[in-house]
This record gives C-alpha cells, structure tokens and sequence, in this order.
C-alpha cells in the first residue's frame, strides 16, 4: 500500500490497524500488507479494502470485529465500510513468508499455546466480583468440554483457589523441569490452575511485594508453568491499571479482554480507564459484563440497589457489546465459599453466566477456526505457526 497520499485521517486509520492481528498468521494485518486501501470521505465515512488468504475464511467476522473496535475511537469517522478481497498466489505466497519471519524472530516469552484464546477479566477497582466472574467463566467453558487454563494474576488477593475449591502445592515436572499446574475435572473439561495461593502456606498470610516483583511472579507464571494444550485461558486480572496489568499486555500481545463492572457510574467510569490502558497496548476488548445487576425476590420484584444502566453505558462508551447482566444471588457468595462455583448450579446467577459463556464461545471470544483457512493447508507452508 502506497503511503505516500495518505491524509491525516487515513493514516490515523492505518496506525490503528497496526493492532488487528489476523489470529491466523499471529502478525498485524497491516504489517502482512493485508491493507490494500484506505479512503476517507469529508462526511466522516471511511473505506478500509482488505485482503484475506481465502475469501471464505472463518476468522473475517473475527478480523472486521476488531477493525470496526480499532476504528471507533477516531473521532473524524462516523461509518466504516469494509471491503473485502483474496489475495493472489503470489501475495499470499509473500504473506505467509512474512508471518514465518516475524515468528521466527519473535522470542518465545511464554509455554501459552498460540492456538489458546487468552481472555483477561479485568475491573476498574475491587469489590465488583471480578473474580467470580473469572471462575465461574473458566467452570463454564469446562463443562462444555473445553481444556481452561487458569491463571490467578492478582498477586495480592488470590481467590481462585478457594472459589475452586481446591488446596495443595505447585510442584515441577523433573522430566520438563517446569511447573505443573494443579488440575481440575469440570464437566467435560478440565480445569488448568496456576495461583500465589498454591505457593504460600497460610491464606492470612501477606505479601508485602512491590510492582516489580509482582510482575516478575506473574512473568514465572507464564514462561515457567507447563501449561500443555489449551482452548481457553482465563486470567484473573488484579484491579485497576498498575505494573501487573502494564505487563501481561505485553506478554500476552493477542488476549482479548473483558471489562466487569457494576450498575454505578463511579464504577462504570474507572472501569473505562482499564479498558483505555488496554487499547493502548492494542488488546481487543471482547466485551462488558455488569455484575450484581439487581436483586429479584421471591415475588419477582426486582430491585437495583446499586443503581442502574452502568454496564450497558460503559459497552456504549467502548464501542462493544454488553456479554450480560448478572444479579444479586445469594448462591454466589455460598459457592464461592464452599468451591462450587454458582454456574454449574441453578438459580438466576447460574442462568445468566451460563448465558454470557455461551455468547463467549459462539461469538464474543470464539475459537480460532483454521483448519479450513488456506495458509494452514498450503503444502509450501513448513513452518508450523502454533508453536
């Protein structure tokens, strides 16, 4: 694409799309020269053409997804249209050779599969059940038969063991002399679980640790736990927008991240501040989901006690959807307590996380479809792009 013409606004678009990476090749689109055309109409309509390896590919929902999200936050465009096309032979022969050099000069930070889809859960500030939510995710997408790893980043106040309902240490495999994560049969699935809580000896105990070693743990976490195969892997993000959060971004380029908050406006706001750090660091932002949304009592009265429209405002806000609504029930904090998280019970809670994964998995963060797409099944490609 030639660069030179651009206009002040195209080439806002193009560094925006610096941050769409096709989930198939691992590369940004426009470094692949995936960006044939960028246009930019004075009524604030833009046309972006971009090129796919084969025009029937099941990632171009996931790509366009994450154009139109990159896209929102140019205030000089007001509609998008995407044009799509297939790339020659030839250019996809040279894209495929650029995304092979930019893998093999990338430098292998973590055991994370690159097939995984890595989804940060991730609030503004404590108190809004963001842990829960973590768990009862993971638990959910186990039950259908998917392989979740689990990774407890808030250093501080670990809680995924005990929402789990699990005890032991971490121990390490001689034959890998890596860590082995403690595992967990849910449903169908497993469970793959990393957490401070399986280092220490005492849950009262502290940890007095600064930002820098905090990260550091998290950065063992990732490089030295022998995760093995996994569809999902769930990161139970500390709150708020500090050296953890700053250094997952960069471990962990291709995660997605979801944003809970509650129903108030306070909370609503400083949550829009997680999900800007995120967008900085060019992470998609999968969604919003609003726990504690209200309370229903025995006579189907609902109540919203801490007030109303929050998560709805904030999806608004950052241009993605709001995944659901969670209520106030009494079985969450009871399976929390007990490690039988709420989803795989009955009751309001259970229905509406069972909902919000299931829009998770067929829509919101869906598994990397390749197996149809043509870079994956060209005879010339001898590099195997998910190691």
């Amino acid at each position: 694409m030639d660069l030179s013409g651009l206009s002040e606004v195209e080439s806002k678009v193009l560094n925006q799309l610096q941050g769409v990476v096709d989930p198939e090749l691992g590369s940004d689109i426009v470094d692949l020269g995936m960006v044939k055309a960028v246009q930019h109409h004075d009524n604030g309509h833009v046309v972006v053409t971009v090129a796919l390896t084969t025009a029937g590919c099941p990632l171009r929902a996931q790509i366009q997804r994450d154009i139109r999200s990159k896209l929102t936050h140019i205030p000089e465009i007001d509609t998008v249209k995407i044009d799509w096309t297939e790339l020659s032979q030839e250019e996809k022969s040279e894209v495929m050779a650029r995304a092979r050099l930019n893998i093999s000069q990338e430098e292998a930070v973590t055991q994370i599969p690159r097939t995984a889809k890595s989804i940060m859960i991730a609030s503004g500030k404590g108190g809004v059940g963001k842990s829960s939510v973590s768990a009862n995710i993971a638990s959910g997408l186990a039950e259908r038969g998917f392989t979740v790893g689990v990774l407890d980043a808030d250093i501080w106040g670990f809680s995924i063991p005990q929402m789990l309902g699990l005890t032991g240490r971490l121990e390490g495999d001689q034959a890998t002399r890596r860590i082995k994560p403690i595992e967990k049969q849910a449903g169908s699935g497993i469970l793959k679980i990393v957490s401070m809580g399986f280092l220490i000896d005492e849950d009262s105990s502290s940890l007095n640790w600064r930002g820098l070693i905090l990260n550091r743990a998290v950065r063992h976490f990732l490089e030295d736990v022998e995760w093995g195969h996994l569809d999902y892997l769930i990161i139970d993000m500390p709150p708020g927008t500090g050296d953890v959060q700053m250094g997952l971004a960069k471990m962990l380029p291709r995660s997605d991240m979801i944003v809970v908050t509650t129903p108030s406006t306070t909370v609503q706001n400083v949550a829009a501040r997680v999900a800007n750090m995120a967008r900085s660091y060019y992470l998609r932002i999968a969604g919003v989901i609003e726990n504690m949304s209200y309370f229903i009592n025995e006579q189907g009265e609902k109540y919203h006690i801490f007030g109303e429209g929050g998560g709805s405002k904030l999806a608004g806000e950052l241009g993605v959807p709001l995944l659901g609504s969670i209520p106030i029930d009494e079985n969450v904090s009871r399976g929390s307590d007990q490690g039988n998280p709420v989803i795989l019970s009955e009751g309001q809670a259970s229905q509406a996380l069972n909902q919000i994964v299931d829009v998770i998995v067929a829509d919101a963060v869906p598994l990397n479809k390749i197996d149809d797409c043509t870079a994956f099944i060209e005879q010339e490609t001898a590099v195997d792009l998910n190691k």
